[in-house]
């Protein structure tokens, strides 16, 4: 994948974008795209792009025109059909220049407009300018992999892959945390598109179009999926049917590519399945990459290193500290663009690292298994507590809630009174939009008690949970329990958290793209059309994704307890060696400085871990809470406190310019 930006002017007379600012646009964004540089510009739009160079490395330079050289295009990410839809395309009569996906893109909306977002199958942010419409189009995946964000300031429209290059572009541009962005996040863990974590800056939706032209401003929605009819066949018919979508997912990401592709493989069934699939497709020598951790609680040696030996990858690990989490900590932060919640990030960021020191630049993933086929313990648990709340008054039905979270040494159902009193609530409400999240979203909510009263007041009349059930779809309430718990997950966690801090930030961080079989388009069709417990099958999760890894992976890693991704939060910056920055960060004058937290009760909350230090238990709450906070000042020190200087000198392959010189 790469970095895109640009800039349009948005109404007549406006002075053209100047160069110097698209040039630092592409600069700031080098880390997603070192190989290549390039820039359009004419007297009312510019385009910026830092390439990745992954499909056609030889004649895929971007910004990219058609024939006409009046129809540019700055593309992030794969489309991974891009093959089946030229071949329609010729047959139509359009020539082709190159071999890339993107000039395929091109021709794509000449044959169809709007309507070619639908035929596409990948992973995209996608900017397309008219110079004769002067008209803009913007587009991003169905599933919000890549990102895309835009603001508009001095009646000039600014959009870019991540925030950092839009503040890089114009210092006028105001920079500000948004509370209603800390809301969110201290509430789903995560923004919600279009809201970002700062003022004035909005993140396209997934799979939307936002077209400007002239002085009118369109937004489109795609949809998600194909539509399928609901699947027919018996288990074992949906097994096979998932197992081959799965494997043509896997086949079109290793072999739609001109470099060799690797594959992250965490000792679980999703990314061990992408793995073994993986091995089946690779041209030469296939890696594998790893993360281990010194702390035995996190760790999945045991199973990564079983699947090694049975695909026989040429296998890499990292091995990741407290000290490591801690030190690199900054940079993550850096890197997401908003707060985070835990510090899972960023052992990621180190294995993407990893990965970039072996040569490889793309990696498959399992990642959106567990939102497409019911892999969470909170689909179990909704699942549970609806049971339940058929008869509230039950004295075993709760019992059922002592299945989950085996994988935690400090389980929340391990104290059954605490159990029942948290998971209990609101049982007569079981029927509600969100109630399998309630539990999260009220959990996450209680760190709003370290908020100053400033942001307080500002968020006071927000209501983030009653927002976001009044912008789900007008089908939702039709749908079962399953499919409507899955929808807010990926609508709330999907793209905001995993593909975004712990995806494509971590990847693009080191240079790398990531690529994830699992949210292939047929694939997350098929998975919506299936019945509800062929995915969670009594509280068997992911059911037919075992049936269907059956002779493909080892049956004690199919069969094992799942075990989440985690990493150490709290504990990771109470250690005697602890980096200087973490106090600084919880000082009084930073606190004051970001006008965030409220300065008495983060205090305390520091004096508490502290002196309970690097031996000590921290609770999920301070676990969150400290990493909440830490990463919301470090966020404030990057990009409020010290505008973005990361910006590298840079060589433009591509540089048209077509502007007049009238602009300073």
């Amino acid at each position: 994948m790469c970095g895109l930006a640009g800039i349009v002017a948005l109404r007549p007379g406006c002075s053209p974008p100047a160069r110097n600012e698209l040039v630092k646009m592409a600069a700031i964004l080098s880390h997603r795209g070192p190989d290549e540089y390039g820039i359009y510009r004419d007297d009312h739009a510019g385009l910026a792009h830092a390439r990745l160079s992954i499909v056609d490395i030889a004649t895929g330079q971007q910004p990219m025109a058609d024939e006409s050289g009046t129809l540019w295009i700055a593309f992030n990410g794969e489309i991974f059909n891009y093959v089946e839809l030229r071949d329609q395309l010729i047959t139509l009569g359009y020539r082709f220049r190159t071999s890339s996906d993107t000039e395929v893109i091109l021709q794509a909306w000449r044959a169809w407009g709007e309507k070619a977002f639908d035929r596409m199958n990948g992973q995209w942010a996608i900017a397309l300018w008219d110079a004769t419409l002067q008209k803009l189009v913007l587009s991003r995946d169905p599933m919000g992999i890549c990102p895309l964000y835009w603001c508009e300031h001095d009646h000039h429209l600014y959009f870019a892959s991540e925030v950092k290059a839009i503040f890089a572009a114009n210092p006028a541009i105001p920079r500000a945390l948004d509370p209603v962005g800390i809301d969110q996040t201290l509430t789903f863990w995560s923004v919600v598109p279009p809201q970002s974590v700062f003022a004035g800056i909005s993140e396209l939706e997934p799979g939307h179009i936002r077209t400007y032209e002239r002085s009118t401003i369109r937004d489109i929605a795609l949809p998600v999926a194909e539509s399928t009819e609901l699947f027919q066949g018996s288990v074992d018919d949906a097994a096979i049917a998932v197992k081959d979508a799965i494997e043509n997912a896997v086949s079109l990401r290793m072999l739609r590519a001109d470099v060799s592709v690797g594959s992250y493989l965490s000792g679980g069934l999703d990314s061990s399945l992408v793995a073994a699939l993986g091995q089946k497709f690779a041209h030469n020598r296939f890696q594998t990459f790893s993360l281990r951790f010194e702390d035995a609680e996190y760790d999945e040696t045991f199973y990564q290193r079983m699947l090694v030996e049975k695909i026989g990858s040429e296998h890499h690990e990292v091995v990741v500290s407290r000290s490591d989490i801690a030190n690199i900590f900054p940079e993550v932060v850096y890197h997401t663009e908003r707060p985070v919640l835990r510090t899972a990030p960023a052992p990621l960021f180190l294995l993407s690292r990893l990965v970039r020191q072996h040569g490889t630049k793309v990696v498959l993933t399992g990642e959106g298994a567990d939102e497409v086929f019911a892999g969470y313990d909170l689909f179990r648990e909704g699942k549970v507590r609806r049971f339940w709340g058929r008869q509230p008054t039950s004295i075993w039905r709760h019992r059922l809630l002592e299945r989950l979270y085996p994988y935690l040494a400090r389980s929340p159902v391990s104290q059954r009174g605490m159990a029942r009193q948290f998971f209990g609530k609101n049982l007569e409400n079981s029927a509600s939009a969100g109630f399998a999240h309630g539990p999260r979203w009220e959990t996450a909510s209680a760190l709003k008690r370290l908020l100053n009263q400033d942001i307080k007041q500002a968020i006071a009349s927000n209501e983030a949970v009653a927002k976001l059930v009044a912008s789900l779809p007008s089908e939702f309430h039709q749908w079962d329990a399953l499919a409507q718990d899955q929808h807010i997950e990926i609508r709330t966690l999907l793209a905001g958290y995993l593909l975004s801090s712990q995806g494509d930030r971590m990847l693009l961080g080191n240079s790398v793209e990531g690529r994830f079989p699992f949210l292939d388009k047929h694939v997350v069709a098929l998975a919506n059309s299936l019945p509800a417990n062929y995915k969670l099958h009594v509280l068997d999760e992911k059911h037919v994704v075992k049936r269907a890894a059956e002779g493909i992976i080892p049956t004690s890693i199919i069969a094992r307890n799942k075990q989440p991704y985690r990493a150490p939060d709290a504990l990771s910056f109470f250690a005697p060696n602890a980096p200087d920055y973490v106090a600084q960060a919880f000082s009084e004058s930073a606190l004051l400085n970001s006008n965030v937290f409220d300065v008495k009760a983060v205090g305390l909350l520091f004096k508490k871990c502290r002196a309970r230090g690097a031996a000590g238990q921290f609770s999920n709450a301070d676990n969150m809470a400290v990493v909440a906070v830490l990463s919301t000042q470090l966020l404030h020190q990057h990009f409020i406190a010290i505008c973005p200087q990361a910006i590298k000198r840079v060589a433009f392959r591509t540089d048209v310019d077509r502007a007049s010189q009238q602009e300073t």
